[in-house]
Parts: C-alpha cells; structure tokens; sequence
C-alpha cells in the first residue's frame, strides 16, 4: 500500500488496505492498463486485469443465462448478449465490481453469435435460432450508454455462427463461421451506419469458432476447426480489404477460440477450461502461454469477454 501522509481513518485504512496491491499500483492504474469481464456459463463474470502478471478474480454475476453468448464494450461498460437460453442484454461497469444489471433484449434468441464495438455501438452478428432451428443472418445494434433492445442493423452475407468478431472504431469485423461448411468469408460493417455486410477479403483457412481481437488498425484471428482444430492465427489490416495474411500459430490447437479479451496491445484467448495463450497484435509470431485464471473454469462456452481497451475504442 503507498505511504499516505496525515491522519487517515480506521475505515480509509482498511478501504487502501483492500484495494491497494503488495506492489503499490492503484486501482485506476490496473483499470487503464487493460480489463476484460468474462461471462462464464456458470453466471459468474471474472475480470483480468493486463497489468504486471495480470490479476485474475471473481467480479460478480451475470442476470441472464446461457451458453455461447457474445460480448461488447466501451471504455466504461461492459455488454453481454445472447446465448443458448436467453435473448436478454446485461450490462456491468468496468470499475465497479458487483453483479450485471440488466440492459435489454436482442430481436432474436439465438446462440454462438459474434459480436463487435466501437466506444458506442455493440453490433450482435448471426448465430443459431432455436425458436427455429436455424442459423441467421441477422446484425442487431445497440447504442451501449443507453440501456434498451437492440435494433435492426442488416444482414451478414449468409446465415452462419461462430465467426469472430472485431473491430476499429470506425468499421465491424465478422470472420469466418460456419454455414453448415466452413467459411472463410471476411464480412464487414461501417458502425456507424446501417446495412448489410459489406465483402473484405478471406481467412487463409475456411473454418467455425475462431477467436477475434484487435488493435485500432490490426485484426487478429485465432485458431478454430477446419474440420478438426487447428492452430492457425491470421491477422488484417482492418482499414484495408483484403485477405488476411499469416500471423503464427497458437501453441496448441483448438477447435473454439472465441472467448478472449484484449488490451488492445495484448490478445489473450481461453483455450481450454481456464488457461489462456497470448499474442502482441502489433508483431507477428507464435503465441505463448498467458497463466491460469485463478478463479473456476471460463471455458469455451461462455457468454463472451469483454474489454475496455479493445481496438474500437482506441
């Protein structure tokens, strides 16, 4: 705890005691540094913050349920929508640990959607209905600072789940996924406005469950199952159509990536129960490993992570 001078009451002791760390680096400073809330299928909502050795712990829980959920943010909220169960919308602070409140509702229930930000809009991409039994093609938004249900945004190229999804903060990344065959389509979306899917180029591999992060101006995608997983990282510059060019590999293979977080330096992503593997996004190469969470099993099934640095708010 850093050395205050004056008199301090008991109850202020205790308050720096509890949120102060061994190594002296303020609540505020873990804060800017870099958090992600993930929204465990459980209902627990864990947070890892990006600074030193990074802190993972419980943060509070989730008011909706369901697996295979999504996940947006700005600086300040974080946003999850969807999932096997539900078609509600929780939202949480970044800086205010406790439980999700709830936010509002997507169009549809629906299940293995993407989703993508910038500092204000949440797009919620495809996924699979099970009021009828079929993948979507439905893009909803949301205005993140203003609670309520999301609106009709347009359509991704195909119906299709389990893309990943990024973003700048001016353009909607949403890769690869599944049609019933792997694609290896890159659509994408101008945030701001609305409409439908816009072509930007192909994965160097067709493939179902990747994981999506970014920077301001890099997109990368990890992983996820060809046929069988793989551990394929590709990566593009959001500002440029194209196809995506070759990053690494992850360390191990996976077959559903899309549970990950973002320091918009740092991509880390759950690759089995609670351990993770990290890259730069601003160099290429191989990633490595990123530690455990310290708290129960994220898996790949949860409701999507969120962070308040990610490549859209930048």
């Amino acid at each position: 705890m850093p050395n205050y001078n004056g008199v301090w009451s008991l109850s202020t002791q205790y308050q720096y005691a509890a949120t102060w760390s061994a190594d002296n680096v303020s609540p505020a400073a873990r804060l800017a540094a870099g958090r992600t809330l993930f929204g465990a299928s459980a209902g627990k909502i864990y947070k890892i913050d990006f600074i030193s050795t990074a802190d993972r712990s419980e943060f509070g829980d989730l008011s909706v349920g369901g697996s295979y959920g999504a996940a947006v943010a700005s600086s300040t909220r974080a946003v999850w929508g969807g999932g096997s169960s539900d078609r509600g919308i929780d939202h949480a602070v970044f800086a205010s640990e406790g439980n999700a409140s709830d936010f509002g509702d997507l169009s549809v229930t629906r299940f293995t959607l993407t989703a993508a930000s910038n500092s204000t809009r949440g797009l919620f991409a495809g996924g699979e209905a099970p009021s009828v039994d079929a993948r979507v093609d439905v893009v909803d938004y949301i205005t993140i600072a203003s609670a309520g249900n999301a609106s009709d945004f347009g359509n991704l190229s195909a119906a299709k789940e389990g893309s990943a999804g990024c973003a700048s903060t001016t353009r909607a990344i949403i890769a690869g996924g599944t049609t019933g065959s792997k694609v290896d389509v890159i659509d994408y979306f101008t945030i701001g406005s609305t409409g439908n899917a816009t072509d930007f180029g192909d994965l160097t591999s067709a493939r179902s469950g990747p994981g999506g992060e970014s920077s301001a101006t890099r997109g990368v995608f990890f992983a996820g199952n060809t046929g069988s997983e793989s551990n394929i990282i590709d990566y593009i510059t959001i500002a440029s159509a194209g196809n995506a060019t070759d990053f690494g590999d992850a360390a191990v293979a996976i077959g559903s990536a899309h549970t990950s977080g973002t320091s918009s330096i740092k991509a880390i992503f759950v690759v089995s129960g609670n351990k993770f593997e990290q890259i730069t996004i601003a160099s290429t190469g191989n990633a490595t490993e990123f530690g455990d969470t310290a708290a129960a099993n994220i898996g790949g099934d949860s409701v999507g992570g969120a962070s308040n640095a990610h490549g859209g708010i930048a």
